[in-house]
């Protein structure tokens, strides 16, 4: 193995599951990449596992030294654990880079965070970049969708080689500069806030199949498999068809089967749920299913509760395949817009001008949220939307049509048997808060000034206004 003679064009910092592959990916396409690795022991065992590819890498345990192989203006990706760790990479990594170099944080890292890194370096002459990567191992070594915030400068020097290792869509690359500082992670967050929900709307039809229709995994994994072509073809669907009709080698059950019904979570769901509330904005189907992952961790609590709270159900029947097909087709479109109203308040507050329709394109392919439905979407922003907002384009209006009234049934469906499906539920509340021109809130605010003279608009008169209220 020989060292490039003018330096690595890329430098990838920690050879973990996602590191390893995207610096494997790098190679592939053509790019000299060094790597490094907090335990300096995997450096030359991946260089070697690397086979041809490592004519492609120079293993370097020592950080100066590793920077030192790359070639100026340096770009250097690191994937390490966000937080605390990385503040200690850049303290340790800075001294050592000069006027132009950029440092890259592919990890999930909190986009707060990530723009006070920038700010902290905007007068260093270095450069930072917030990368989101989707698309986990397999995403990483042949193809991710990529989601970058930072300088202009930062990009140009990424950008041949990001486009280059990502995932296309007929053609077109799934990576797109989608604005300074934090933009990246903030999208790369609430992409994977929508996943979240999406998985949650499948598992609550799971859940519908098995414990009112009686079916065994196998059968629902065929059912989910039909779903494959069409409107709600995507990578979800696929991986819980897959799933569904996978055997365990020990038992010879279905693997769901024998799966403890408790899922855990990392952080970025809840960040979308946070950051949606701070800027005023509905995440109510994301909340759902960040609730129902915390609820599914009381496991002890709810073996207790089965025998002790009634269900008071009544039968009312699985509803059809192709009901429960337009159910996820409507919630899916509902939880996507929940966080397309996120990404477009964020952009507003923080100045951003992220553009929805490349958003949704570079979504298409690579990443975990990748469905037939994202096409649509960009082509909904590409138009003029009434209000802004994706639920009243045309198109999606068409779909909703078709397929809210399955949503309506699988609810009610879901209520009346004493099954849960908080996800669910919540689109189609969300949807039916939207839809009517008059809400409740005037009685909201008639109880605030009642109680603590907090004011009210009128519907007939501008400015604040006090009620007389009859005495109690």
């Amino acid at each position: 193995m020989t060292s490039p003679k003018t330096g690595a064009d890329i430098g990838v910092y920690g050879l973990g599951t996602m590191g390893s592959a995207l610096a494997l990916n790098f190679a592939e396409k053509g790019f000299h990449v060094a790597v490094s690795n907090r335990e300096a022991e995997w450096i030359d065992a991946f260089v070697t596992e690397a086979g041809a590819l490592s004519e492609m890498m120079t293993g370097v345990a020592d950080l100066q030294a590793f920077v030192a192989a790359i070639a100026r203006p340096r770009s250097i990706l690191f994937m390490i654990p966000s937080g605390a760790p990385m503040d200690e990479m850049i303290a340790a990594v800075s001294p050592f880079l000069e006027e132009g170099d950029t440092i890259i944080d592919g990890g999930n890292a909190n986009f707060n965070a990530t723009r006070e890194r920038s700010a902290a370096m905007q007068d260093t002459g270095l450069h930072f970049v917030g990368m989101g990567v989707s698309g986990g191992e397999k995403g990483a070594r042949s193809g991710p969708s990529m989601m970058v915030g930072g300088s202009t400068h930062s990009w140009q020097q990424l950008r041949p080689m990001v486009e280059a290792i990502a995932a296309k869509f007929e053609g077109d690359p799934c990576v797109a500069h989608l604005g300074p500082d934090g933009a990246g992670h903030f999208v790369k967050t609430v992409h994977n806030g929508i996943e979240y929900a999406d998985m949650q709307m499948i598992a609550e039809l799971y859940g519908m199949m098995r414990d009112v229709g009686g079916q065994s995994a196998e059968q629902i994994g065929a059912v989910f498999e039909g779903w494959k072509d069409g409107p709600l073809s995507s990578y979800l669907i696929d991986v819980s068809a897959a799933a569904l009709q996978s055997v365990d080698n020990k038992t010879g059950a279905a693997i769901v089967d024998v799966i403890l019904d408790q899922a855990g979570q990392k952080g970025t769901g809840r960040w979308t749920l946070i950051e949606a509330l701070k800027l005023g904005q509905s995440a109510s189907t994301v909340e759902a299913a960040v609730g129902a992952r915390g609820w599914s961790s009381e496991k002890a609590v709810r073996v207790l509760a089965e025998p002790l709270l009634p269900a008071g159900t009544s039968e009312t029947g699985l509803p059809a395949p192709d009901v429960m097909a337009q159910a996820m087709l409507a919630g899916r479109i509902l939880a996507h817009a929940q966080g397309f109203r996120i990404l477009q308040a964020a952009s507003d507050e923080f100045d951003w001008s992220l553009d929805l329709a490349r958003i949704s394109e570079i979504w298409r392919a690579g990443c975990i949220i990748r469905s037939a439905l994202l096409d649509e979407f960009a082509q909904a922003f590409r138009n003029d939307l009434p209000g802004g907002h994706l639920i009243l384009a045309p198109a999606m209006r068409n779909r909703l049509e078709d397929s809210i009234g399955g949503l309506r049934q699988v609810v009610a469906s879901a209520v009346l048997s004493g099954v849960a499906v908080p996800a669910l539920s919540a689109s189609l509340a969300w949807y039916d808060s939207m839809r009517r021109a008059r809400g409740t809130a005037n009685l909201i605010q008639a109880q605030r000034d009642f109680f603590g003279a907090h004011g009210f608009e009128r519907l007939d008169e501008d400015g604040k206004h006090h009620g007389d209220w009859n005495p109690l």
